[in-house]
């Protein structure tokens, strides 16, 4: 019988989270896309803490009326970029979170990217 939809996203994302850890000098981008929302969380695995967290709901990207749900995700990977300077985080590994590279997931990494976050 064929996977649902969550199920496949499971199996991809235990796949990728086999070989991709982050650490204190390289820590993990981490994305959680919902139907209308899109989070993302900077991890430090070996400590086990999130280090910096930003989301669509934020009032710097909320605030903004009759926005796509694409741009939003290339703002919050902007202000994930710079709350991320400011935290002195320059590289980090990114973690799709079992979502294909496209859409949304791919607008917030290139606002990361163009925010000064390497990956």
């Amino acid at each position: 019988m064929a996977l649902t939809k969550i199920e496949r996203r499971n199996r991809i994302r235990k796949r990728i989270r086999k070989t991709i850890s982050g650490n204190t000098q390289k820590p993990r981008m981490s994305v959680f896309r919902s139907n209308k929302q899109i989070y993302v969380q900077i991890i430090d695995d070996t400590a086990g803490k999130t280090l910096v967290a930003a989301s669509s709901l934020d009032k710097e990207v909320a605030g903004k009326d009759k926005m796509k749900k694409a741009e939003q995700a290339r703002l919050v990977g902007k202000r994930i970029a710079s709350l991320c300077k400011d935290k002195g985080i320059e590289t980090v590994v990114f973690d799709r979170g079992g979502y294909l590279y496209h859409g949304r997931v791919k607008q917030l990494a290139e606002g990361a990217r163009e925010g000064g976050l390497k990956f």
